[in-house]
């Protein structure tokens, strides 16, 4: 299916689209389309007619602006570790027509044409649009969000309204950059990205309800967890099984534990990695290993899945900070 997959270089973006893809094919070139962009997931195609999807990605600083054209669809993302550091994103959806329903950490959100919502790619989710729709999705790197929202993950499922607040604000702003998407000079439209963020950011601390303290119990475990992984973080082996079989909690124990701090189990031992990485290439008794070597030796054993979360946590390349360093020691 990868020949049907790859996407029409579009002006600024690329573009898929069902048209291209003969109507048998469909359903699985959608689950891996979506599965390279966005999320890995399953999804139920109409039954009344043909599958059709378009979607335009725009490349928008750090983050990205899908358009999104479509008839009914179902899709639902389970308990699955995603499998790239690149998919580590919060959505925040802004539906344009059609009805649009969400369920994601015990809520249930339903959207109308102006309304907003965020929803996080690597949580368990369902989504559901019972007839054709058009939406735009603005995929945020999680510690962006977080730097600005700490709670952002507490804050999924959970209705913007239109009408109300910011939201009314945001919206049609990004309804209106969406229809000049083609006018805008490349500046403009990188420009445009900041105040998006603060305006999200704001409309969402409305829904802020301030988080529950956790018990001493469940910070000593914690605790546990990550002096266990202080000294195991090398290892390219470890794995959610392999940690559970070290520290005697279980899997869905552990995450529960780092949801509580925005995180997951896997994506904390990726943060700590990367940290661990940032360290050596500072360091002058590493200055002599290639930026490969010092990869492998924090535990990572694909370069190019390092190298893109490297830039999204620290803004640069290993190679850059590593040259950084240099100039400023």
């Amino acid at each position: 299916m990868a020949q049907y997959a790859n996407p029409v270089v579009a002006e600024r973006g690329r573009k898929y689209s069902s048209e291209l893809v003969a109507p048998g094919q469909r359903k699985a070139w959608l689950c891996e389309v979506i599965g390279r962009e966005y999320a890995e997931v399953d999804i139920v195609p109409p039954t009344a007619a043909p599958l059709y999807n378009e979607m335009t990605l725009y490349p928008w600083q750090d983050m990205q602006l899908s358009v999104i054209h479509s008839n009914s669809l179902t899709i639902q993302r389970g308990t699955r570790e995603i499998s790239s550091p690149h998919l580590d994103n919060y959505f925040a959806v802004l539906l344009l027509q059609g009805r649009y329903c969400l369920q994601q950490q015990g809520r249930e959100v339903f959207l109308q044409p102006g309304d907003m919502t965020i929803y996080d790619a690597t949580v368990p989710h369902y989504i559901h649009c019972p007839e054709a729709f058009s939406k735009l999705i603005v995929s945020i790197p999680r510690n962006m969000l977080q730097q600005r929202l700490p709670q952002a993950g507490h804050m999924t499922a959970m209705p913007l309204r239109g009408q109300q607040g910011m939201t009314a604000m945001l919206s049609p702003f990004l309804q209106q950059l969406t229809r000049q998407l083609n006018q805008l000079s490349m500046q403009a439209f990188e420009a445009s990205a900041a105040p998006v963020l603060d305006m999200l950011g704001a409309s969402l601390e409305t829904l802020s309800t301030g988080m529950a303290p956790r018990s001493r119990s469940r910070s000593l475990s914690l605790l546990q967890i990550k002096q266990w992984l202080s000294k195991h973080l090398q290892d390219a082996e470890l794995d959610t099984h392999a940690i559970a079989a070290a520290t005697g909690f279980s899997s869905r124990y552990m995450n529960q534990l780092f949801a509580d701090e925005q995180t997951s189990l896997m994506r904390y031992v990726w943060q700590q990695r990367l940290a661990l990485s940032a360290q050596y290439l500072k360091q002058v008794a590493w200055q002599h290993h290639t930026v490969t070597e010092i990869a492998l030796a924090c535990g990572f054993n694909d370069f190019s899945h390092f190298s893109r979360a490297f830039k999204q946590q620290f803004g640069c390349s290993p190679r850059a900070f590593r040259q950084q360093g240099r100039e400023t020691g």
